[in-house]
């Protein structure tokens, strides 16, 4: 199986450090097996985007010479895919309306009950959930090892489309990745405990594998909080680009040398390309 990998960033904002060492490890993973690399803008929540981050954030990548192998995918452009395949569901019984409130979710401590699930409401105004049907709450992770997820979590019947009228992420997500092939995936730890659902969709849409995960220890700023967009994290500039690069491989583990750091961003790619190790990042 050839390899294919993929950074999916989210046009709510400008790429901060965080972000770029998400992509700078898929890119190297990707290249150090002789695979392609490709780039999907997650575009499907507009009330949380902001104008012009579509284009700025490719701008972004470039600028550190993180250049895709095909032509960028916008989920905005398949909302009919998503749409369709939730219509398909909600004939056959694999996904039905929800009414609950956030505030009744609350009282559940976020694990919902079903208590929608044969109540017949209309999917208009509704937000919908696919019947999760697994038993299965562990998998493999290429950093972290073996990952066991509390039973409650992993079998909870998940939302795929919000009451908003607006696609999860959790459906568009792996109906993207099936239609590109992705082979593997790397991205952040922040979206560990979503990897069972996805790999339920997996099973229900018939795919022919599950894509390898590797999730990556988050960047946090000095004040102890993750690095976010919605936390204001500064975003990654050209100016600094030689800099950044060098210190996200520091965070990455990949022990770059210092001389390294001097290195305009392509020369340092390369060389993390071939001295690239998944086994130093930190599980």
């Amino acid at each position: 199986m050839n390899y294919i990998g993929r950074f999916a960033p989210s046009p709510s904002g400008l790429l901060h450090f965080g972000s770029l060492t998400a992509a700078i490890a898929s890119y190297l993973d990707a290249k150090h097996h002789q695979g392609k690399w490709l780039i999907r803008i997650e575009d499907i929540d507009p009330p949380r985007e902001m104008p012009g981050a579509s284009e700025a954030i490719l701008k972004q990548l470039e600028n550190f010479a993180l250049l895709p192998d095909e032509a960028p995918v916008y989920q905005s452009h398949r909302l009919q895919v998503y749409q369709q395949q939730i219509d398909n569901w909600l004939k056959s019984g694999n996904a039905y309306p929800c009414n609950c409130t956030r505030k009744r979710l609350k009282t559940l401590k976020h694990i919902y009950n079903g208590a929608c699930k044969n109540a017949q409401l209309p999917t208009e105004g509704n937000a919908i959930r696919f019947c999760n049907t697994t038993s299965k709450v562990d998998f493999n992770d290429r950093i972290i090892g073996h990952v066991s997820l509390k039973r409650d979590h992993a079998e909870q019947d998940f939302i795929i489309k919000r009451k908003d009228g607006l696609i999860a992420y959790q459906l568009a997500v792996v109906l993207d990745d099936i239609a590109q092939n992705i082979t593997h995936i790397v991205r952040g730890a922040d979206l560990l405990d979503t990897t069972i659902w996805q790999q339920a969709l997996y099973k229900a849409l018939n795919a022919k594998y599950s894509p390898q995960y590797a999730h990556l220890p988050l960047a946090y700023a000095a004040d102890g909080r993750k690095l976010s967009k919605q936390n204001g994290a500064k975003a990654i500039s050209a100016e600094q680009n030689k800099q950044l690069t060098f210190h996200a491989l520091q965070h990455l583990q990949q022990s770059p040398p210092d001389k390294l750091a001097n290195w305009d961003v392509k020369a340092q790619l390369q060389w993390a390309i071939e001295h690239w190790d998944l086994t130093k990042i930190a599980r």
